[in-house]
């Protein structure tokens, strides 16, 4: 026979025993539940869209601003587009047509820059800007090295129209500035702050970095030729071919 007292324990031992069973469980509901919508909320928050030329034809109609201009409309703008070419890291030509685009509001502060460097005697030479979000693939596919090319996951300014490659060339004869390393170098000696021996290298880098700057655009800090548009909020990627937007329905002008 048991005694109260041992009847009384038994009884208290097996509630405390039930509750922490019943909090344990409790919790780790509610622990899978607010992991499940942690991962929901931030999968809503990383998801990357892409717009194809229906729906950036119906972004432009709401906004024109958005719309991608045509950079052979900046005078004297130099076009060298490396990935219309083999001449490019790839050693395949990625693009079927040699032409550069970016969002209006880029095209107008580029306009300005390429107008104040005119006044020095000097010339923008882009190598490439709107950068179509299939060639952002093949370019992951190749490297995987997201310090030098955009992770598909996210996608880049490039396909959003608000990154520029480029460099300065003489206004008259259309010769190159001297530069750290060549274009799509991925020696360290291309980062923006690399330290550089020649003097006549690092005025040129120098000048360039500070007119780039002087009209909205930071220097990438790999990539002393790429230059961000700073602000760019709100732009889609955009996967569109270089030929549709010769569409004179989609060709703008500044």
């Amino acid at each position: 026979m048991y005694k109260k007292s041992e009847i009384r324990f038994n009884l208290f031992y097996n509630r405390i025993f039930i509750c922490t069973q019943m909090f344990i469980k409790s919790f780790f509901i509610h622990f899978i539940f607010l992991t499940f919508l942690s991962f929901s909320i931030h999968s809503e928050e990383t998801k990357l869209i892409v717009f194809e030329k229906k729906a950036y034809q119906e972004s432009i109609a709401k906004d024109p601003n958005r719309g991608l201009v045509n950079l052979e409309s900046i005078p004297n703008i130099v076009l060298e587009i490396r990935y219309a070419t083999v001449n490019n890291f790839t050693g395949k030509k990625i693009y079927t047509t040699g032409k550069a685009y970016a969002r209006k509001r880029v095209a107008e502060a580029l306009r300005k820059a390429q107008m104040e460097f005119l006044k020095q005697g000097y010339a923008i030479q882009i190598y490439d800007a709107y950068r179509p979000y299939h060639a952002t693939v093949t370019f992951y596919e190749l490297i995987k090295d997201t310090r030098y090319v955009a992770s598909p996951k996210t996608g880049s300014r490039h396909n959003r129209g608000c990154a520029i490659d480029l460099t300065l060339v003489d206004s008259k004869t259309k010769q190159e500035l001297l530069m750290p390393t060549e274009y799509d170098s991925f020696e360290k000696a291309a980062w923006a702050n690399s330290p550089i021996s020649d003097p006549v290298t690092k005025q040129n880098r120098d000048k360039l970095i500070a007119g780039m700057s002087r009209f909205g655009f930071r220097v990438n800090k790999t990539e002393w030729w790429h230059f961000d548009f700073l602000d760019c909020a709100g732009y889609e990627v955009l996967d569109i071919p270089f030929e549709e937007l010769e569409d004179d329905a989609l060709r703008k002008q500044i």
